[in-house]
């Protein structure tokens, strides 16, 4: 077994370049693996392709890639070009170049990168390279960099100390210069306003955090139902009620996960395909319970290290416990407060004095079996009054007696269950983009099927997500007594359009905006259960104290 030290380390010149620019970014992309191609990215891209289509036919122009294995280092130039008899690396950017005042000089990162493929051309040709460029495209600036031995020792600095990171377990610092952070692709990931909320009081953090998802989810149910692809088309196959079949079409790129419902037929060629385009696939079965996913995550070992040596502390845990258990006690406390404000009945009088002494001893507790205790008889008074806030035309069908799971017994109870599967899905996916192991958690024990750490997340989002779509739902009359469910003596479960009526409440409600007190901008909730995973991460990486802040108002 191979033991991984500096001298077996390749680095990328690409990543010379980001840890020029933040050590935490190289280490972001190079070490965990994590790679985000945003609007800067495609540009820069597209600009390649360009020149290269430009100068297809210019013989002095060749692509160059070389990996020295004396040095640990590799990389692929944009191009060389032959002056007077020397070769000369170039590197072409899309944005604007420094200025000193005068003249147009390279940036730091830029000036390292080109170095580095000079070094490299170096070792492969025998020869001396006296000279690199810099070509930016925004201001039209071509910056000639001499080489000297000051700027190939600060290459070689800047390739030992990306080593070294290599060999960290933990995350560089967020950087100081927040302008920094401004421009950068994972400022997403690295949420380093959040860090800065901390750190100095009375920060007023820089929406960083994108505020809405950018694709949308599919969800397909039916038993004559298949999936094909046609190039970068989806086409979605489905009998009719007469037989016939129907068909439509979504465009690939245009697709942010895919939910099948029941026994729809999909290709292990499609598997292949949506898998290795990042696209996640979610099965349910035909009674509504969450199955399965194919859910690719990138390189993310350090992250599950870390994560796995923070959660064998009980103390850390049972914080993390208390944080996550009073963020949804409380906010089932002001939703049972906020919608018994007129007439409140003598039950309900009752229920929220006792949540309320419930939360006082909870906030005491010294275990995590004591908050389990006490968030179990805080749930059974939430759930009991949900009665009380459905209106009088609600069909007595619709009125729930309990909370009951598995299976659930009533309609309100099955509407209810299959949106937690939902929810489920939503936090699973995020979890594994984050980088997490869903399996290892703090709160949760591994009982069932379900991950316990997409049940610890979920508990931030039943309430707001769930429950409250529902009860407006029920009150509004838009449930079907018997066509939106299957009933037998012993299970209610939802038919094809209770189920397609539930996904577009659950679906609808995700894109919902709220003020995040953490952020403090509104952002939707599809995107708040991400950042809450990735406020949960930073827990044990960077800065406490910011998971679950958030309450329901």
């Amino acid at each position: 077994m191979s033991t991984v030290t500096e001298e077996n380390i390749t680095v990328r010149v690409m990543g010379l370049h980001s840890i020029s620019y933040c050590e935490r970014l190289f280490y972001l992309e190079e070490v965990e693996g994590i790679l985000i191609a945003d609007e800067r990215v495609y540009a820069g891209r597209t600009l390649h392709e360009e020149i290269q289509v430009d100068n297809a036919d210019i013989q002095r122009v060749e692509t160059f890639e070389h990996t020295s294995t004396v040095l640990g280092l590799t990389g692929k130039a944009d191009r060389l070009q032959k002056r007077d008899g020397n070769w000369i690396p170039y590197e072409h950017k899309t944005g604007r170049s420094k200025s000193d005042g005068k003249d147009a000089t390279a940036w730091e990162a830029d000036k390292i990168q080109v170095i580095a493929y000079a070094i490299l051309l170096e070792e492969q040709s025998g020869r001396t390279i006296e000279e690199a460029r810099v070509k930016y495209h925004r201001d039209n600036k071509l910056v000639k960099i001499p080489i000297t031995e000051e700027l190939r020792q600060a290459v070689l600095q800047k390739l030992e100390r990306a080593k070294e990171l290599h060999l960290q377990q933990e995350r560089p610092p967020v950087a100081e210069n927040p302008n920094l952070c401004i421009k950068c692709s994972l400022a997403s990931v690295c949420l380093p306003e959040e860090n800065r909320v901390v750190s100095e009081r009375n920060y007023t953090p820089i929406r960083l955090f994108p505020p809405a998802r950018e694709k949308q989810t599919i969800h397909v149910s039916g038993y004559a139902t298949q999936i094909k692809k046609y190039g970068d088309t989806l086409i979605i196959d489905k009998k009719n009620a007469s037989g016939e079949w129907q068909k439509s079409k979504v465009a690939v790129n245009d697709v942010e996960s895919l939910s099948l419902h029941g026994t729809v037929q999909i290709s292990t060629q499609l598997l292949h395909y949506l898998s290795y385009q990042n696209i996640p696939i979610h099965y349910f079965s035909g009674g509504g319970n969450y199955i399965a996913s194919v859910n690719k995550s990138a390189n993310s070992v350090q992250r599950k290290l870390r994560q796995y040596s923070a959660l064998q502390d009980d103390a850390f845990c049972l914080y993390l416990t208390k944080r996550l258990a009073m963020s949804k006690c409380e906010s089932q406390l002001k939703y049972m407060l906020r919608t018994s404000r007129e007439n409140r009945r003598s039950e309900q009088v009752d229920a929220i004095a006792k949540v309320r002494s419930y939360l006082a001893a909870l906030a005491n507790c010294q275990s995590v079996d004591e908050i389990r205790g006490y968030e179990g008889l805080i749930a059974r008074k939430y759930h009991g009054n949900t009665p009380f806030l459905l209106k009088e035309t609600v069909p007595p069908e619709m009125i729930p007696k309990g909370r009951s799971k598995r299976p659930p017994k009533d309609r309100y109870n099955a509407i209810q269950s299959f949106l937690y599967a939902l929810l489920y899905r939503s936090v699973l996916q995020a979890i594994v983009a984050v980088g997490l192991e869903p399996a290892i958690s703090f709160y949760h024990t591994p009982r069932t099927n379900a991950d316990p750490l997409v049940l610890d997340v979920m508990e931030l989002f039943r309430v707001v997500l769930c429950d409250i779509p529902l009860v407006g739902s029920v009150n509004r009359l838009s449930w079907h007594t018997k066509d939106d469910f299957l009933v037998s003596r012993e299970k209610v479960w939802l038919s094809d359009s209770g189920r397609k009526k539930a996904i577009r409440l659950y679906e609808e409600r995700l894109e919902d905006k709220w003020k995040h007190p953490v952020t403090d901008y509104s952002l939707s909730y599809y995107r708040m259960i991400e950042l809450e995973v990735r406020l949960l991460e930073k827990e044990w990486t960077d800065k406490k104290g910011l998971f679950a802040k958030a309450r329901l108002r």
